[in-house]
């Protein structure tokens, strides 16, 4: 399609701190396409924990209200800018966008392009965009745990969970993960051992399940309960802190809570104990823009790969349409689900 023809979006928008019945539906047209960008005509887009935290105002940076959100997308090239191969068009893409996917169509650098392998169902690659880039990152890049090693997953029937466990089940690692029990046969089934979160002796039992220790403990949670984790980590092993669930509903500055958490890390980090304190940023490094998006573009394609020979297989919890994100919402915000909810366009 022309570079040059009109395109209106319908979008979904986080107008300011409301529930989700809030959430905001406009149509709007679109600028012209800039050098180096394309419009991608959104198939599917997802709902995450980063939209459940921006929706309190509690993301770490995300951008003042309103605006559109949405992590990240699949769809098809619908128009290219200056300098980006007109073979491009018609190309099924998927893209880490942070903000902007709850959208019909979006602009994208095509830079930030992964081409998504034939075959593969959108909704499906959906489900490993984030998830999948988180987790492979976080096993490989950040733990680097080697086969025959044993992780706890806190979450593990959770979008970037069954993706980890799944990841580390391929690579030969053993997987204890934390899940209610109406999820432990899902957890199961992924090939992980699951223990229930809200066992008030569950890092006993973590203990129990591994005596010496883990190689690596993977916490979305944050709170009080970092300390357990990192206790439970064994020498020469690796915390890898991704988030803080627990403070998601506490008032107050959503700065606070994760700085604090990061001081925590780096002292530990500083302590002679011979284990590794992370905090895994998806965004880390994005300043080197061209090797960042050359990272991400081999992470996703390996996990594109393992997707498309059957080695992983996508958690899709629902599919509900773009203009019911608010249900979505609700429904992700539930805890009732396992893998990822996503919005198809």
């Amino acid at each position: 399609m022309n570079a040059t023809q009109a395109i209106t979006a319908t979008e979904i928008v986080l107008p300011g701190v409301v529930d989700p019945a809030g959430l905001q539906i406009r149509d709007r047209e679109l600028p012209a396409l800039g050098p180096g960008q394309v419009l991608v005509r959104v198939e599917v887009s997802g709902v995450s924990f980063a939209e459940q935290q921006m929706r309190r105002g509690k993301y770490y940076d995300q951008p003042a209200f309103p605006f559109v959100p949405g992590y990240d997308l699949v769809g098809r090239v619908e128009q290219v800018g200056s300098g980006v191969d007109p073979r491009r068009l018609g190309t099924r893409v998927a893209a880490v966008t942070k903000i902007g996917g709850w959208a019909t169509a979006a602009i994208v650098d095509a830079g930030d392009l992964v081409p998504v392998p034939d075959g593969v169902d959108p909704a499906e690659a959906e489900t490993v965009v984030v998830n999948g880039v988180t987790a492979w990152q976080m096993l490989h890049r950040i733990a680097r745990v080697r086969s025959g090693g044993t992780i706890l997953v806190l979450g593990a029937n959770g979008g970037v969970g069954s993706t980890l466990t799944q990841l580390a089940r391929h690579a030969g690692i053993r997987v204890v993960g934390t899940a209610s029990p109406r999820h432990h046969d899902a957890v199961r089934a992924l090939g992980a051992e699951p223990i229930d979160y809200r066992d008030p002796q569950l890092y006993r039992r973590a203990r129990d399940l591994s005596p010496d220790g883990y190689d690596a403990v993977f916490d979305h949670v944050g709170g009080a309960g970092i300390l357990e984790s990192w206790r439970l980590v064994r020498r020469g092993g690796a915390l890898v802190s991704y988030g803080s669930a627990a403070t998601r509903d506490v008032a107050g500055s959503s700065r606070l809570p994760i700085l604090g958490l990061f001081a925590r890390l780096l002292w530990w980090n500083l302590a002679p104990n011979g284990r590794r304190a992370h905090f895994y940023n998806l965004w880390a490094g994005r300043r080197r823009r061209a090797a960042f998006q050359a990272k991400l573009r081999d992470d996703l394609t390996t996990v594109f790969a393992l997707l498309a020979d059957g080695s992983l297989t996508a958690q899709v919890a629902a599919r509900i349409p773009l203009r019911d994100a608010a249900a979505a919402m609700r429904l992700a915000e539930s805890g009732t689900v396992a893998g990822k909810i996503v919005l198809t366009a």
